[in-house]
């Protein structure tokens, strides 16, 4: 019984000694730059890649315009992003792919490169009155192994100009699922960035079913 209670102790610990590496795979939030926090607080090493935002610098009050956040280079395997705005007016709404958690975006599984670039796109709705929005993103370049190192993430930032103001209550959409591949379901989810590592739900089981073989010994 001693060595079956000791190999269960050791089982747990390596699972809570993987938790860290593979919590983050479903994104995190507040690591858009915005504040400061960035991938790079949980990912070390690798090469950092290039990050840029495409879309207009300039939108009507109230209208809504399609966005990208993509990554090139770096480890150039799987990548993850985090985005934020600086305008509590302005809505952010996910593209397939990503996910909104507490008004920002990140990405809801891990997303492959397709060559050595990978392509985050969702939608800005602007404020219904003038004056200018501050797009920030942080994404994440990863070797895909499932561990945090021998990655790196950069960051990009975007002003966007909204001119006039809304002609109604109804102008300018704001619908959150407007323009977007993904079910409403996936709107403002508890948790939330940056990690592009995967595999926990596999590990957990195999680790438990490991825990059961060494009860079953003793």
């Amino acid at each position: 019984m001693r060595f079956s209670l000791f190999g269960i102790a050791g089982v747990f610990s390596v699972c809570l000694l993987s938790t860290p590496v593979f919590a983050n795979s479903a994104g995190l939030t507040g690591h858009s730059g915005k504040n400061g926090q960035t991938c790079n607080n949980c990912h070390t090493g690798g090469i950092a890649p290039s990050v840029e935002f495409s879309g207009p610098e300039s939108l009507a009050a109230g209208a809504t315009g399609q966005y990208s956040l993509i990554i090139r280079g770096g480890a150039a395997k799987m990548g993850g992003v985090n985005i934020a705005v600086d305008n509590a007016q302005a809505m952010l709404v996910q593209g397939t792919g990503l996910k909104r958690v507490g008004g920002e975006l990140t990405h809801s599984a891990p997303k492959a490169f397709s060559e050595n670039e990978v392509r985050f796109d969702f939608s800005l709705v602007a404020p219904p009155t003038a004056g200018t929005v501050n797009l920030f993103g942080a994404g994440n370049s990863t070797n895909g192994d499932g561990d945090i190192t021998k990655d790196r993430s950069a960051t990009a930032g975007l002003t966007v100009t909204v001119t006039g103001s809304a002609a109604g209550p109804d102008a300018g959409t704001g619908s959150p699922d407007a323009g977007t591949g993904d079910e409403p379901g996936d709107e403002d989810e508890p948790g939330g960035g940056c990690s592009s590592t995967g595999g926990a739900p596999v590990l957990l089981f195999v680790l438990a079913a490991a825990g059961a073989t060494l009860l079953r010994r003793g």
